[in-house]
């Protein structure tokens, strides 16, 4: 017999998908979601945060040597390097020359990267209705790749500093952050977010992995079973409510291991978020240097700048996202 608890937790995260949608309100063609709240107005007001010059990169290394530094389980980065370009190819040698290179890489796992609004489907529709029916694994996504975001994702961004708020270097791993925790990092940091933000969650996760390892809830290293902290689903009408563009935290953004038995809502952030509410994820970022500076700089707010490649098809991008305090 299922839990009750259970049962209506799963309940609660259907409704979601009803009560927080944004299908339809940019009409029923539309391929960006949330940026479509970062207006000219937006952009503007955005670089009003720069106060100091301080630029801070947000993302970690893609190195083919250590392809999955938080150990995500899917990651693989391959580079082949030809050294002597002109040689090689032409057959000839020359005073100049160049290294050519072929790169391959799987953003969807322990890098820094961009999910895009046809990564997840429920129940067959990706974000606005669209049939993931219509999708191959050879052409990729039909209706929903990231070259839509070719503009750039460019607006505020606010840092809430979960690990700052509870005065600790990491937060608990598997801790569910909640509505209330944002709402007192907001308070405490003297901030709000607000209409076309990218909402930047620091818990410390990535930090914790580096430095300690990953720490895993059973024996078996399956891709959910790494403990992190992360966002409860409790967090999601926050999210709508405040209207952000976008959203990075430095793990998975769901909290692992999930609080539903149901396998089905073992990611319910990510299902709600960009099938819902067309709410563009990033993944995996590392924020310890930018929550350090912003501290030091008693400044929350900052200009935030990513710029995910123009790719057909494809779902996510790996991303230098950088702030600019």
């Amino acid at each position: 017999m299922t839990d009750p608890d259970e049962r209506a937790g799963a309940e609660q995260i259907e409704r979601y998908f009803q009560s927080l949608s944004n299908w339809g309100r940019w009409g029923d063609d539309d391929r960006l979601g949330t940026l479509n709240l970062i207006t000219p107005a937006v952009r503007l007001a955005a670089a009003a945060s720069v106060r100091r010059g301080e630029a801070v990169s947000l993302a970690g290394d893609l190195d083919p040597e250590n392809p999955d530094p938080l150990h995500a389980g899917v990651s693989a980065v391959h580079r082949d390097s030809k050294i002597g370009e002109v040689e090689h190819f032409l057959g000839r040698k020359a005073r100049w020359d160049a290294i050519a290179e072929s790169i391959s890489i799987s953003p969807h796992g322990g890098n820094t990267h961009l999910d895009g609004l046809g990564h997840y489907n429920w129940d067959g529709k990706t974000y606005n209705g669209f049939s993931i029916a219509e999708s191959t694994d050879e052409t990729g996504s039909k209706h929903l790749d990231v070259r839509h975001a070719s503009d750039g994702i460019i607006t505020r961004g606010v840092l809430l500093d979960i690990a700052g708020l509870f005065d600790v270097e990491f937060v608990e791993r598997g801790y569910a952050i909640t509505p209330e925790d944002l709402l007192a990092a907001e308070k405490k940091q003297g901030v709000r977010v607000r209409s076309g933000d990218a909402l930047l969650i620091h818990t410390g996760n990535a930090a914790a992995i580096l430095k300690d390892g990953p720490l895993y809830s059973t024996e078996e290293k399956g891709v959910l079973d790494g403990v992190q902290a992360g966002l409860d689903v409790s967090c999601l009408p926050f999210l709508h409510e405040r209207e952000i563009s976008v959203m990075g935290t430095d793990g998975t953004h769901d909290v692992q291991p999930p609080r539903l038995a149901d396998f089905d809502f073992a990611r319910p952030i990510h299902a709600v978020s960009l099938v819902g509410m067309g709410l563009w994820l990033i993944d995996n970022m590392h924020l310890t240097a930018l929550a350090a500076a912003t501290t030091r700089a008693r400044q929350w707010d900052f200009l935030f700048t990513a710029l995910p490649w123009r790719f057909i098809g494809s779902t996510s991008s790996p991303l230098n996202p950088v702030a600019v305090l």
